[in-house]
């Protein structure tokens, strides 16, 4: 609910942390079905998918990744591509030169260092060219199970939004924010915090008037503070007119049966 916000002047760590963890709830409320938004079917999938989101959306790399995987369906079949047809392939998604460089430098160090197969570890992952530590994160969490925060763009301009962290360096967002919740917690906050700045907190102009959190946010009014005016800025299934696509998501539809029914997954 959109209302006064909260002051954190003199916030003590123990009142932060009470205040990160319920905004965590409150999100986690407002999207139940919040996941990774690239379409993946195994580790190797999800991390060249990640490698492609790069400077650009998930929607653009869910629909070249079909075909991509569907050409060279793992390691040792990306790492013997023509580097033409696999600049090709990818082009749609930009930076195709240098997304196609990574893709074949990693796929190449999966199959001589890795046999071939995705490591589980983050030390491990930022070895190969082209990962850092948000992808890794991305990959270990859903593909793997393990505890990770993902800082992109979204969710470092909220974790200062929220007063979680004053840091830019996304290393050191990272260390912040882990401090503030448990680490069970971590992949679905990166979710959470991810969906929240797609759907409302936008750069440029959040929603303020129609955000959950905004009682517990210190930039509350950063934004358009007006109900009726906010709800306008809402995007994806948020957005008017798309309650249809909102009510399959909360029950639950999976990405592929909203497509096959008809739904456009972007903005």
């Amino acid at each position: 609910m959109a209302g006064r916000t909260v002051q954190t002047g003199g916030e003590s760590p123990v009142a932060l942390k009470r205040r990160a963890r319920k905004i965590n709830r409150i999100l986690g409320e407002t999207y139940p079905y919040a996941v990774a938004e690239l379409d993946f079917g195994n580790a190797f999938e999800l991390l060249v998918a990640t490698v492609l989101s790069a400077q650009t959306t998930d929607v653009r790399v869910n629909l070249t990744t079909p075909a991509l995987f569907a050409r060279y369906p793992d390691p040792r079949a990306l790492a013997e591509a023509e580097e033409s047809e696999l600049q090709e392939i990818i082009r749609p998604t930009g930076f195709y030169r240098a997304k196609a460089n990574s893709l074949l430098a990693l796929s190449r160090r999966l199959v001589d260092e890795f046999d071939g197969v995705v490591p589980g570890t983050v030390e491990d992952l930022v070895t190969l060219p082209g990962v850092g530590r948000k992808t890794a994160n991305v990959v270990l969490g859903n593909a793997f199970g393990v505890p990770g925060i993902t800082v992109d763009t979204h969710f470092g301009r909220l974790a200062r939004r929220f007063g979680w962290t004053a840091a830019e360096d996304p290393v050191k967002v990272e260390q912040d924010v882990a401090a503030l919740f448990e680490r069970k917690d971590w992949t679905m906050l990166s979710h959470h915090v991810v969906f929240h700045g797609r759907r409302i907190c936008h750069a440029k102009k959040p929603a303020c008037g129609a955000c959950p959190v905004a009682a517990l946010c210190p930039s509350y009014g950063d934004g358009e503070t007006d109900p009726t005016r906010a709800a306008k800025l809402l995007k994806y299934e948020l957005a008017p007119g798309r309650e249809e696509l909102l009510e399959s998501m909360r029950a639950g539809r999976t990405r592929s049966e909203l497509r096959e029914a008809g739904h456009g997954l972007g903005a």
